[in-house]
Parts: structure tokens; C-alpha cells; sequence
């Protein structure tokens, strides 16, 4: 079951999204800087693309927390109620093989937060919270629809080559 995203959620993912993006637009605008902001999205996008379990549970629950945050921030910036949902979206068809794989990439995602320094982690948190966030929309999600599919082939690869399928 997927959350639905209100406003509310979307105004506190582009807060935090746009948080990230300035730094590096009116600095010298190199990709390094959006490195750790990147790996805490990949992470969200792989535990998206999980139907249950515990990535599965962390990402349905991150609507909820954007949504309350976000609702609270628009009521006292503007006066105004952001309770109107998006459409929704969400991550479908990853398999066992796939899932491996984006388990991996959220434990090398973990072990890189936990290498980094104050900042690098702030922004690992954040791209992993916007990376959830806005992969409940349908928006964000159907630019994404490719990416089950790429970690279910990865996952084969990987099984393959252990089994030695291929070798001789």
C-alpha cells in the first residue's frame, strides 16, 4: 500500500531538495557536490522499488512524515490548507534477484553515511528522504519505471555468475 502524497509532503521534499540544490548552483556547480545528495536518493529508489519489508515499510512511511511536516510548514508560511493528494505512483515488479541487489545498494548507501562526515550525512538523509518522497508520485515514478526491471537483470547477473552459468 502506497501512501498518498498531499502537497503539504511535496512542499517539505522540495524544501529539503531545494536545501541541497542551492549550495551547488551558486557555488561552482561540480557534480561531486551532489554526490552524497545522490546516494541517499539511489537508496530510496531502490527501497522503493521493494513491495514490503523493511525498505518497503520506510518508504510508504516517508508520505506520511512529508505530509504532516509539509502540511504544518504551509499552514504557518501561507495560511493555507496543502491537504490536496497528487496522484500516486510506485515502483512495481522487482524479484527476488532484484531484490538482493537493492539491498546491497542501500547497505553500500548505510556504509558510505556512516564514512561521511556531518554535512555528507545531512545530505544523505535528504536525498534519501526527497528520493522517497517523491517516488510516491506518479510523476517521479514512471521516470523511474525501469529501474525494478534493471535491478531484477542485475540480480540475474549476479546469481549467474555465482552459479557459474556461462563460465565453461
Amino acid at each position: 500500500m502506497t501512501t498518498t502524497l498531499t502537497l503539504g509532503g511535496l512542499l517539505a521534499a522540495l524544501i529539503i531538495l531545494t536545501a541541497n540544490l542551492h549550495p551547488w548552483w551558486t557555488g561552482n556547480r561540480e557534480i561531486k557536490q551532489l554526490a552524497s545528495f545522490g546516494k541517499g536518493f539511489a537508496a530510496a529508489a531502490c527501497a522503493a522499488a521493494c513491495p514490503g519489508g523493511i525498505l518497503g515499510w520506510a518508504h510508504t512511511h516517508s508520505g506520511t512524515v512529508a505530509n504532516a511536516t509539509g502540511g504544518r510548514a504551509s499552514a504557518a508560511a501561507a495560511g493555507t490548507s496543502s491537504a490536496a493528494s497528487l496522484t500516486s505512483g510506485q515502483l512495481v515488479g522487482l524479484g527476488a534477484t532484484g531484490a538482493v541487489i537493492a539491498v546491497l545498494v542501500v547497505f553500500l548507501v548505510g556504509l558510505s553515511y556512516k564514512g561521511a562526515g556531518r554535512k555528507d550525512k545531512r545530505r544523505i538523509l535528504g536525498g534519501a528522504f526527497v528520493g522517497s518522497v517523491l517516488l510516491l508520485t506518479a510523476g517521479v515514478a514512471g521516470a523511474l519505471v525501469w529501474l525494478p526491471g534493471a535491478l531484477n537483470a542485475a540480480g540475474n547477473g549476479v546469481v549467474s555468475a555465482v552459479q557459474g552459468a556461462g563460465i565453461l
